[in-house]
């Protein structure tokens, strides 16, 4: 699997993100977190199976629909869909190599 371009950000907020082909890091240590890597490639797979931008306007939908049930925005991120594949599989290191295509889909809840 290629090795993405990682972007070191003393600012950012969150600990790491992937805006593809990026990750984007706040410490240049956390390149050397195995689960931390992996969960970002999760989403860097994610990434392109939707092309990309339909990615991202997903992310967002999610987020906002998941904000009016949950009202908080911990509860919010940690349900969006891709957020749940992602954490569900970031220590199987593995679990890119295996991984079906759409595979998020199997993270839908509907209630």
């Amino acid at each position: 699997m290629r090795i993405p371009s990682v972007i070191i950000l003393r600012k950012l907020h969150v600990r790491g993100m992937a805006l593809y082909p990026f990750i984007l890091l706040r410490d240049g240590a956390m390149k050397e977190d195995a689960v931390m890597m992996n969960h970002e490639r999760i989403h860097h797979r994610q990434q392109l199976e939707l092309l990309i931008i339909p990615f991202y306007v997903l992310y967002l939908l999610n987020y906002l629909l998941n904000r009016m049930q949950y009202r908080s925005h911990r509860d919010a991120y940690l349900n969006i869909v891709f957020e749940r594949e992602a954490y569900a599989h970031e220590r199987d290191i593995d679990y890119l190599n295996d991984r079906k295509m759409f595979s998020f889909l199997k993270f839908i809840r509907v209630t």
